[in-house]
C-alpha cells in the first residue's frame, strides 16, 4: 500500500507528481526546488526579462528547499529527524559545492541521525533554479 501525499504549505509541483508518497515506513519526497507557494516566486534567484537566470544566491535557494522539505514532511506526518538519505542537485558544482557543503552541514549536523547523501551537478532543472533536494524518510 501506498499513500500519496500533496503538502498545502509547500510549492506545488512543477509537473504531474506528488509531493510525497508514503510506502510502507518509508517517505520518498519527490524533488523539492526553492520555489514558494503561489505564485512561484524563486527566492534567491534573478531572471531576465525571457526567464534566463541573471544571478542566483545559492545559499538562498538551498535554506528555502529544505524549508520546503521541512513543510512536506511535517504535512507527511514525519519530521526532520527522521530523513534518513538525500539527494543534492547543483547546477554549479565547480562554483557551488563549498558554500552547499557549508549550509548543509547546518541542517544535517555530524551525529547518529545524520543521512546519507549524494550530490550531483546537472545541467538544467526544470525551472530557472540551481539546486534541488530529493530526500526519503521515516514515515
Amino acid at each position: 500500500m501506498s499513500d500519496i501525499i500533496n503538502s498545502t504549505r509547500a510549492a506545488e509541483p512543477v509537473g504531474p507528481y506528488p509531493h510525497a508518497r508514503r510506502v510502507g515506513n518509508l517517505l520518498f519526497l519527490s524533488g523539492v526546488g526553492p520555489r514558494t507557494r503561489g505564485g512561484g516566486q524563486i527566492p534567491g534567484v534573478t531572471l531576465d526579462a525571457a526567464g534566463n537566470i541573471v544571478a542566483y544566491d545559492i545559499e538562498t535557494q538551498i535554506r528555502s528547499c529544505m524549508e520546503n522539505v521541512r513543510i512536506i514532511l511535517e504535512d507527511a506526518g514525519s519530521s526532520w529527524d527522521k530523513i534518513v538519505d538525500v539527494t543534492s542537485f547543483l547546477t554549479n558544482m565547480k562554483r557551488d559545492f563549498a558554500e552547499y557543503n557549508r549550509v548543509y552541514r547546518e541542517y544535517f549536523p555530524p551525529g547518529p541521525n545524520q543521512p546519507t547523501r549524494t550530490t550531483v551537478e546537472v545541467g538544467a532543472l526544470p525551472t530557472p533554479i540551481a539546486y534541488e533536494i530529493k530526500v526519503i524518510a521515516l514515515a
